[in-house]
């Protein structure tokens, strides 16, 4: 079939004899390249048109994002079919374009590959996120694995594809070789400087394996709530309550201890203290608690005890514990516990409300624990009636001067 192809464009070529033979073979070329990127653009816009079933949606999907892929590779090979027929050129001319039109196949190709690749993963993921389960350990397992895996993937598939259209050019192909064949300071010099990328590739894989973290699990980095919103070849990106993010270097998680509170399951329990007074019927206290709590839809009903875990000089700390789902619920079934509790005790048990006391006690038995000339000390007040004013002479108030 090629040869027809080569023969049929020799046959349209003696028509134009007249002009230069190199001229003839850009045009030639030209023509075929842009012949087939049409014809490859008919091709993927048929097969767009597949009935709507769930495997053909996919393929709907693939054919889209490879549209301009497919038109360039179907131009790049009728072009290298043609060059044969482009006789204008001379040997070195023509071996230089081969190796141009290779090289661009070689990296279109890989392109696609890769497209072709974080569809379909992508395909997967979006099945185990329209699950009901999203807390399902298993799911956020393999999402965190597919993810990881799939960014890995895809820089191994783009240094190989950029490895391999380097290496049709015979002297990058030598320097490769000698490169690769040394153990000299070039070796050396390469793999120190890629030492931090590929410690975070290898830390990556090591995290895809034994899975101390996952996606949307909850961990303590520097003090802040974060979830794990996406996970990177290189590194980890952590969405804080208040959304802020933090950009962490995924090896970090290998290498530092941090909290992870979703590891085995997203269950957690919270507690909350209360300080009431002595006075608290500890009784009563524990049947609003058990009120409270049974009205709480948060409460997932597993874990809840209420005990006096502390006291000092004035109050007794009183320790709660409520389990919840998740840790967002946990967060907002301890506040809803605070607000009715103290709601309760103000309106039924005014009592267990904290207060301060205080005790006149007398220094020795027999006398008084606060004498009554220190709270109110005798006054010189004249005589009712005798005080004139100022100026005016009065008992203990002296004459006037003259």
């Amino acid at each position: 079939m090629t040869q027809h192809f080569v023969s049929t464009l020799f046959a349209i070529r003696s028509y134009f004899t007249w002009l230069p033979a190199s001229v003839v073979s850009v045009l030639m070329l030209a023509v075929v390249g842009v012949l087939a990127f049409y014809c490859g653009n008919l091709v993927t816009s048929l097969l767009l048109r597949i009935p709507g079933t769930r495997s053909a949606a996919l393929i709907r999907t693939i054919v889209a994002a490879l549209r301009r892929p497919t038109r360039i590779m179907v131009a790049l090979l009728a072009m290298l079919s043609a060059l044969p027929a482009a006789t204008g050129f001379s040997y070195e001319n023509a071996q230089d374009l081969k190796l141009f039109f290779l090289f661009l196949l070689v990296l279109t190709f890989g392109f696609s590959a890769i497209i072709v690749f974080r569809i379909m993963t992508e395909a997967y993921l979006n099945r185990l996120s329209s699950r009901e389960q999203t807390d399902d350990i298993m799911i956020r397992t393999h999402q965190t694995q597919i993810r990881v895996l799939r960014r890995l993937t895809e820089i191994m598939v783009g240094i190989v594809t950029v490895a391999s259209a380097l290496m049709l050019f015979p002297s990058v192909k030598q320097y490769g070789v000698s490169l690769f064949a040394s153990a000299g300071a070039a070796s050396l010099i390469v793999g120190l400087s890629a030492r931090g990328l590929l410690t975070n590739l290898i830390a990556g894989v090591q995290i895809a394996i034994t899975q101390p973290i996952r996606m949307e699990d909850l961990v303590i980095i520097n003090g802040d709530w974060c979830w794990v919103e996406e996970i990177n070849a290189t590194y980890v990106v952590l969405r804080v309550w208040d959304w802020r993010r933090h950009i962490v270097p995924i090896s970090y998680f290998l290498e530092n201890q941090f909290e992870n509170w979703t590891h085995n399951s997203a269950a957690i329990i919270g507690v909350v203290f209360l300080w009431l007074d002595y006075e608290a019927p500890m009784d009563r206290v524990r049947e609003m608690l058990n009120e409270i709590i049974r009205t709480c839809p948060l409460w997932d009903g597993k874990v809840f005890d209420a005990q006096v875990a502390d006291c000092d000089s004035h109050v007794m700390s009183i320790r709660i514990i409520a389990s919840a789902r998740n840790a967002l619920q946990s967060w907002d079934l301890r506040c809803d516990i605070r607000e009715k509790i103290i709601s309760r005790l103000r309106e039924e048990c005014p009592e267990a409300l904290p207060r301060a006391r205080f005790a006149m006690v007398p220094p020795k038995p027999g006398m008084e624990a606060w004498p009554s000339d220190m709270i109110s000390p005798p006054i010189n007040r004249p005589p009712p009636g005798s005080y004139m004013g100022p100026g005016t002479p009065g008992p203990g108030m002296g004459s006037p001067k003259s």
